[in-house]
């Protein structure tokens, strides 16, 4: 296994699409800092340059953080997903191929997103009006959004692995992440256990988690880690599973 995990992580590191991709995120986190220091600088009235503003961005930014999930995901399960019928015609497991890469492109996904929070603070604290306690807050509210980002990397990964085009990967995350609170909305009230629902569902979650930072009271939502811990063994299991019988072509 660690063989195949060398060489994946080697071939990872020869895609150039994925510095590109690197070099983007880390661009729009400092242009979006450097254009709010700017505004308040052409004007003294402007009241949007501060941490808490900035900070706010990242939080209500999870469909765009799983975006870059999909795109680090992509990079081992995209076109390359034809090598892996080459793989296991090697001997290679399964089981090796599927956990293997899901573990290289976590880790760079997991270290490129705390590689670019700590540019945001940076940025923030020394361009930006500092507020009370807006990093912690940060930190809460990020660490809130870690289990709902992670289960949707775990099923980009799942649909990937099982040979899902691009666009059924997009549509679900944004059914998942961006809709599923409104569309559990629209079930009448009379159906109590089921409307209840909209509650738990990542959407609700991540749009409750931005207005407890916003309104400077962030806390730490169990609710958060409960749901992405279930979605993620879920995903997981099915894509395990799965990809263990799916014929390779």
């Amino acid at each position: 296994m660690m063989n195949y995990i060398k060489s994946e992580n080697y071939r990872l590191l020869r895609k150039k699409n994925l510095y590109v991709t690197i070099s983007i995120c880390f661009f729009l986190i400092t242009a979006a800092a450097f254009v709010l220091y700017l505004s308040q600088k052409a004007d003294a009235n402007f009241s949007y340059a501060t941490s808490l503003f900035l900070y706010s961005n990242v939080i209500s930014s999870g469909i765009l953080i799983l975006i870059v999930a999909f795109l680090f995901n992509l990079a081992l399960t995209g076109k390359d997903h034809r090598l892996i019928k080459q793989s296991i015609s090697f001997g290679i497991s399964r089981d090796t191929i599927f956990w293997s890469k899901l573990a290289i492109t976590l880790s760079y996904f997991l270290m490129i997103c705390s590689i670019g929070l700590a540019l945001t603070i940076g940025l923030g604290e020394l361009l930006l009006a500092s507020e009370p306690q807006s990093v912690s807050h940060l930190l809460i509210a990020s660490f809130n959004m870690l289990p709902i980002i992670l289960s949707g990397f775990f099923l980009i990964h799942t649909m990937k692995m099982l040979g899902l085009g691009d666009i059924y990967v997009i549509i679900s995350l944004f059914l998942i992440y961006v809709l599923s609170g409104d569309l559990l909305r629209l079930i009448p009230d009379s159906m109590s256990g089921i409307s209840e629902l909209y509650k738990y569902v990542p959407s609700t979650l991540l749009t409750e988690n931005l207005m407890n930072y916003i309104n400077h009271n962030p806390q730490f939502d169990d609710r958060m880690w409960l749901v992405g811990i279930v979605m993620s063994i879920i995903f997981l299991i099915i894509g395990a599973t799965r990809f263990a019988k799916i014929n390779i072509d």
